[in-house]
């Protein structure tokens, strides 16, 4: 009997020595808790808030205003990161791109998209430089790489370049191609994937009109959608400069239209549409063309071409179609293209029609006159708008000077941003900007094919 009274004493004497074991831990970690929580200033017990009057609203107006600088900070913190998807890379595929801005960016689109499909790593691609435009900018001066890469870790693998093995291995052989146009995606499953796998690393030399339009699986389509209308986005410089440009031609007028004059030199002499020019200058265009090998078209009938409604529309044409779409002479336009071919003589119907034209070439020609201090007329010539304004200043042209493909990330930036956009030309940039404000769902997009009509009205 002795034993068992001793035995269930020792029982009762363990379950309260664990009970207050128990009480104590809680007790410790609770006090460890608001300690370290305090600290923090992340947390305040209720207990200690409602001691102390009127230092308990101080702790409270504290702890609002921290809450503020949280949401702060939050705003201004970097988005967080997609998940990464995880899979056997194929190998590497390089790309040089070819064309000017938007038909570059059209092309990104596809290489992410073919990457994406078999299964590649795709480094960050080389952008054109020994094109008509001459433009020395890199990925990196046009778009924000680490966005680029960092918003497409959920589809495929980007790299800002090779691993050094594979960039010693590359200097000795590289195996090049350019991949067929128009191309649907068993090409490149039953052509390049064999070749990626057998050389671990392919190299694109051209990226233009690679991988066809339709006909696709809609997750592709989908995907160079995303490429195009938000991993592509412009470096922070560019972004505030086009933002402020933006933001000037809405305070002047509170509404703009963009008028995508593609009347540049290349352009005629590419398409070999010279209707309106001198013969001169036909001749000059016809030069040039075939000066590019890689221009396959030589022989050019402008007429024919013309009727088919293949060629932009001349300055001329273009004020037609803008008096009968109603524009009236106070209309603020921005003109989105380069220096147009012909000068202040081409342009002499349009700005007499329209005396509001701004255009980021007519702001650095300004910026050029003003730096050698030349004819005081000539600059006053020039889009007297632009000058009296003063959009950008001398500091900001500045980088810009020699970088048509950075003068044309801002078309692209006010042509987003325009209450109309208006392309004189089915091309590049018109088709890319249309896709993209169709996304955005309430921009207006004009697209104009009128040369008959304009015919009739000669």
């Amino acid at each position: 009997m002795v034993a068992v009274g001793g035995g269930g004493g020792g029982a009762r004497r363990r379950r309260a020595w664990r009970w207050a074991m128990r009480a104590a831990a809680s007790a410790v970690l609770w006090t460890a808790v608001v300690q370290v929580a305090s600290i923090a200033g992340l947390f305040r017990p209720r207990v200690l808030a409602d001691c102390g009057g009127k230092g308990g609203a101080a702790a409270a107006s504290g702890l609002a205003a921290l809450a503020g600088e949280d949401s702060l900070a939050a705003r201004l913190s970097p988005p967080a990161l997609v998940p990464k998807r995880i899979y056997k890379s194929n190998g590497y595929l390089l790309v040089t791109c070819n064309g000017g801005l938007n038909q570059m960016r059209a092309g990104i689109c596809d290489m992410v998209t073919i990457a994406r499909h078999l299964n590649l790593t795709l480094v960050v691609p080389e952008l054109d430089k020994r094109s008509f435009w001459a433009d020395p900018s890199d990925f990196g001066d046009i778009f924000d790489v680490d966005h680029f890469i960092n918003s497409l870790r959920d589809e495929l693998m980007i790299v800002k370049e090779l691993p050094l093995k594979l960039q010693l291995r590359t200097k000795k052989r590289l195996y090049s191609m350019p991949p067929v146009s128009w191309s649907n995606e068993t090409y490149y499953l039953k052509r390049i994937l064999p070749l990626a796998r057998k050389h671990k690393v392919i190299h694109f030399d051209k990226s233009d009109a690679r991988l066809a339009n339709n006909g696709l699986p809609i997750q592709l389509q989908m995907l160079r959608c995303r490429v195009n209308f938000e991993a592509l986005r412009f470096t922070p410089q560019i972004e505030a400069l086009g933002r402020k440009l933006i933001s000037t031609l809405q305070r002047r007028s509170g509404q703009f239209v963009v008028l995508h004059l593609r009347y540049e030199m290349d352009m005629l002499s590419f398409s070999g549409c010279t209707h309106g020019c001198s013969g001169k200058e036909t001749e000059e265009l016809t030069k040039m063309r075939y000066a590019y090998p890689w221009w396959k078209e030589k022989e050019i009938d402008s007429e024919v071409k013309r009727l088919q409604g293949l060629c932009p529309l001349t300055p001329e044409e273009i004020t037609l179609v803008l008096k009968a779409l109603g524009f009236t002479k106070d209309t603020l336009i921005y003109i989105a293209s380069g220096e147009i071919y012909g000068g202040e003589r081409r342009l002499a119907v349009l700005k007499a029609a329209y005396p509001k034209l701004v255009s980021t070439f007519s702001i650095i020609f300004i910026f050029v006159l003003k730096t050698f201090d030349l004819d005081a007329y000539m600059l006053s010539s020039v889009l007297y708008q632009v000058r009296k304004e003063k959009i950008l200043s001398p500091d900001e042209l500045r980088p810009f000077q020699n970088h048509s493909t950075q003068m044309a990330a801002l078309d692209y930036m006010v042509s987003l941003a325009s209450d109309i956009f208006i392309p004189s030309y089915d091309g590049n940039m018109a088709r890319v900007v249309e896709g993209h404000r169709r996304s955005d769902s309430d921009r207006s997009f004009s697209r104009l094919f009128i040369v008959l009509c304009i015919n009739r009205h000669y």
